[in-house]
């Protein structure tokens, strides 16, 4: 598979690779793989750094701080695994680089703005939520939930839908 000359990863490699990630993390750490409780926990960390006051009087980011801080999760350590792992697999793609994956039609700024826009709601939704995206459909689906199976097929067909507003964007 390429695009431009470039290759992209076998999608049925990648796949096994990240069935065995879950299961790896079931058995090491005895639970799977999510990404939200991590970024909010950087937040946190962040927050907390400039402003400890505030985070002492929010109740559930103070409990999330404790006596032992922030960042002291197994799941912060996971998203860095997961950046480096992406890291690691453009360059093994030899895809490693700076590019705007968008259509001729678009502008590079609107593509990143409109990723912003997304990551920013996908993260509040996670929270509200109370998971994100990566936890629900690989853990809950290898799980066999009921709800997470649910999720997964909203989440497919919501993008399935959403496409056929921006199709010409990528023409």
């Amino acid at each position: 598979m390429t695009k431009d000359g470039k290759p992209f990863w076998n999608p049925y490699a990648a796949g096994v690779a990240l069935g065995l990630v879950v299961l790896a993390t079931y058995v090491t750490m005895g639970h799977g793989v999510g990404a939200a409780t991590a970024s909010f926990r950087l937040g946190v960390a962040a927050v907390n750094a400039v402003a400890p006051g505030h985070v002492q009087a929010v109740p559930s980011l103070a409990s999330t701080v404790g006596t032992r801080g922030a960042l002291d999760n197994w799941l912060v350590f996971e998203v860095l695994g997961m950046v480096l792992g992406g890291a690691l697999g453009a360059w093994s793609a030899g895809r490693f680089g700076r590019e705007v994956a968008r259509g001729a039609t678009f502008s590079g700024g609107g593509r990143i703005a409109l990723a912003i826009a997304g990551g920013t709601l996908m993260g509040f939704a996670a929270r509200l939520g109370r998971g994100c995206t990566s936890g629900q459909a690989l853990s809950g689906g290898a799980l066999m939930s009921v709800g997470a199976w649910a999720f997964m097929i909203s989440i497919f067909v919501g993008g399935y839908g959403a496409a056929w507003f921006v199709r010409r964007q990528w023409r």
